[in-house]
């Protein structure tokens, strides 16, 4: 890894923070960057997080395109679907990545039905996120910049201190983030930073879900693998990832609030609401014009849901003549390119099930 310049850095970094790798002091994408925080991040305490549900205090106009913009949408609601096609019956269960304490008593009444299943498939498995642990313990290229210019250089010092201050609040020095891919920042903004150092953090639905399996002995499986998923989000040149960076970090940033909110909405099973109100305030909070963010949000978008949702059809319409488990991201399931959609079109019949 090049040596870092402190010049317009953290300046309570020490010369050897500044030329050498971050020390280690130990997916679906929550989970996945969950992992890395907790990797390569030194382990400080934090306050539970203690958010409020946004959705009550919404203005009347707000509420209204929201509404409305849901209603346009395939498939807004539901965290528990069955499709089946023939002898071939799929649970598809939509999943936070997010630890919620509510989800146990969802799990409880999940068990009797998920348990009958020969197979569950999952984002990524929690075998495979081990192995991905191990070898980024030994060579963190994925996520770091290894040769050429940091993010310092490829900002206006006015970006870097912005961006770095939002960072800094989630304990992550600027020493470190200098060296940082572009797109794993991104991700590390929408983190509230009560989150950052929570051991719980990111043993949400399908954890618990991946225990499950793992105490009935059913297979796991995995819908892509981590290393196709780096691939994708770092298949644009860096220069492009830093203008996006810098174009959405205002709306990149999670709070405690909007964590609340999007853990109400998803045992409410709305998730569709959930990433169309991110994207209403998205649009609010970043300051671009609606052109400009939609052009950004639409390209997290196809890479995020639209590419992989596609990826994943590949694998799930290979299971036949069984019961599977189909444990995803809630925000795959819905709208004209969810997994939903995508299976009504390959001609499976699909029910609501209780959640």
């Amino acid at each position: 890894m090049p040596d870092i310049t402190c010049a317009r850095l953290d300046h309570a970094a020490t010369p050897r923070q500044c030329r050498t790798e971050v020390e280690v002091f130990g997916m679906d994408l929550m989970r996945l960057f969950a992992l890395l925080i907790f990797l390569f991040l030194p382990a400080t305490l934090h306050a539970a997080c203690e958010g409020q549900d946004l959705r009550p205090n919404l203005s009347a106009e707000v509420q209204a395109e929201l509404q409305k913009t849901v209603a346009d949408i395939p498939f807004p609601e539901g965290n528990h679907w069955i499709a089946t096609k023939g002898d071939t019956v799929l649970h598809l269960i939509g999943t936070l990545h997010a630890n919620d304490p509510r989800m146990d008593a969802v799990v409880a009444r999940l068990m009797p039905t998920l348990e009958q299943a020969d197979a569950f498939y999952f984002e990524v498995t929690q075998d495979e996120m081990d192995a991905f642990e191990k070898d980024l313990a030994n060579d963190m290229s994925p996520i770091m910049i290894t040769s050429g210019p940091s993010l310092i250089d490829l900002m206006s010092e006015d970006d870097w201190s912005a961006l770095s201050g939002g960072l800094s609040e989630r304990g992550i020095p600027a020493w470190m983030a200098a060296q940082m891919r572009p797109w794993f920042l991104s991700m590390m903004l929408g983190i509230p930073a009560c989150m950052m150092h929570d051991p719980d953090a990111s043993h949400g639905m399908d954890a618990r879900l991946n225990n499950l399996a793992a105490d009935l002995n059913i297979p796991q499986y995995s819908l892509e693998q981590i290393t196709d998923l780096m691939a994708m989000f770092d298949s644009h040149p860096i220069e492009k990832q830093v203008q996006s960076l810098v174009r959405m970090a205002g709306a990149l940033g999670g709070s405690e609030d909007q964590l609340a909110t999007m853990a109400n909405a998803y045992l409410e099973e709305k998730h569709v609401e959930i990433i169309q109100l991110a994207r209403i305030q998205g649009l609010e909070e970043s300051g671009l014009t609606p052109e400009e963010f939609d052009a950004e949000w639409d390209s997290f978008d196809q890479q995020l849901l639209v590419e992989r949702n596609a990826n994943w059809m590949q694998h799930i319409l290979g299971i036949q003549d069984q019961t599977a488990v189909i444990a995803v991201g809630a925000g795959h399931l819905g709208g004209d390119h969810g997994l939903l959609n995508l299976l009504q079109q390959a001609g499976y019949a699909l029910s609501r099930a209780p959640f």
